[in-house]
């Protein structure tokens, strides 16, 4: 796979959007390397934890989030969704699993239906440890502020009891996991 051309096929060289976007998925594709190659024993694929982390944000482009330059009309909270389908239509279904499954810490069909999100009513939640070391690498990074800085493990807690104790205490478990 080149996941240049995909990103080349929506995000034009010279915008802000493809320099915020670049930089976040070069960061998370960073870590979650580093992080990988800590842990030979988890036998995980390098290979494929690049790829999917340099396409993880590749819907990013069809919400409407002006603050990273985004103008398109679904809501932010279906970026991963509707990356998932541009990766699924490329012929990468195992690479949209991720686009799908890295926000939060995953959503789950029960709290896509009692939040009334426009999402599918199903499970988006990691399953598989590329897919939960992404969406754990995908935590440190910003896309708004401090693009190439990492946050703590402490500040990406916090930020997750913002969302639920729950996913807060999944972060802790992939900390343990993977750090």
């Amino acid at each position: 796979m080149d996941y240049s051309k995909i990103i080349d096929k929506y995000y034009p060289h010279g915008s802000e959007l493809r320099h915020i976007y670049m930089i976040h998925a070069q960061k998370v594709a960073e870590m979650a390397l580093e992080l990988s190659r800590k842990h030979p024993e988890l036998s995980l694929d390098n290979t494929f934890i690049e790829e999917a982390a340099m396409l993880h944000d590749i819907g990013i482009f069809l919400t409407d989030a002006p603050r990273i330059h985004c103008n398109g009309n679904a809501s932010y909270l279906c970026h991963g969704y509707l990356g998932a389908e541009l990766l699924r239509a490329e012929g990468y279904p195992l690479h949209a699993r991720v686009c799908e499954r890295h926000t939060g810490t995953g959503l789950t069909k029960e709290q896509i239906i009692a939040n009334g999100w426009n999402l599918p009513h199903c499970d988006f939640t990691p399953e598989t440890l590329e897919e939960k070391l992404i969406c754990f690498a995908d935590k440190f990074y910003s896309k708004t502020k401090y693009l190439e800085t990492a946050r703590t493990l402490e500040q990406v807690v916090e930020s997750m009891l913002k969302i639920s104790p729950e996913s807060a205490a999944k972060v802790k478990e992939w900390a343990a996991l993977f750090l």
